[in-house]
């Protein structure tokens, strides 16, 4: 587990970003539980917009974990990490799920907390969202983090994916909020290459 923090040097703050279907949920849930097998506690954070199986990760493989803490919008991430250790005791490794929800302020709390507090924090969620713009979240960790990984899944083309196709009944959608939540707000989403992203906005500019 190369994050972990050695008897030397700063923790970092690590952003594993990819397209839906990447295996994100279930590599942090895989990370959680190497710490545990070494007898290591980790806390696992995710935004409150995430309204998706509620205090949960679910991964798209069914398995699931409860999460420690919802984050919401007003939440300050280091005063609520610093009364989680008063209380609970040393923490060795915060893992986020769905970071992209999250604001930059948030953002800036956890590079603080890997730096000051000496805890590797993990980051995992989407650099873009259906219409290929940033996420508040995303973007500020890609400016910031100290560590940044693609984590790679293929397009139903065979091609790598790098995009977020929006779907409403089975059609691809290219307006509308940047958040809607697969399987709550009546969309489903599909991981596309850019050229197969391009020909679906292409096909649904056509339809008009």
């Amino acid at each position: 587990m190369k994050e972990m923090r050695g008897s030397i040097g700063m923790s970092k703050l690590y952003f594993r970003y990819g397209a839906m279907n990447s295996g994100k949920s279930t590599h942090l849930m895989q990370v959680a539980h190497n710490y545990e097998e070494r007898g290591m506690r980790v806390l696992i954070l995710k935004p409150s917009k995430d309204k998706k199986a509620g205090e949960k990760l679910l991964s798209r493989l069914g398995v699931e974990r409860k999460v420690d803490l919802m984050i919401t919008d007003e939440d300050n991430i280091c005063a609520l990490l610093e009364e989680e250790k008063k209380i609970n005791g040393e923490v060795h490794c915060i893992l986020v799920d769905e970071v992209q929800f999250l604001k930059k302020e948030h953002i800036d709390g956890l590079f603080e907390v890997a730096v000051t507090m000496n805890i590797p924090v993990i980051c995992y969620g989407l650099r873009t969202d259906f219409l290929m713009n940033g996420f508040e979240g995303s973007e500020r960790l890609l400016l910031i983090a100290h560590s940044i990984e693609e984590m790679k899944t293929i397009c139903k083309c065979g091609k790598k994916a790098i995009l977020n196709g929006r779907k409403i009944n089975d059609r691809y959608v290219f307006e509308g909020e940047q958040i809607a939540i697969d399987n709550i707000d009546n969309v489903e989403y599909e991981s596309l290459c850019g050229e197969c992203y391009l020909k679906y906005k292409k096909e649904e500019k056509n339809n008009y």
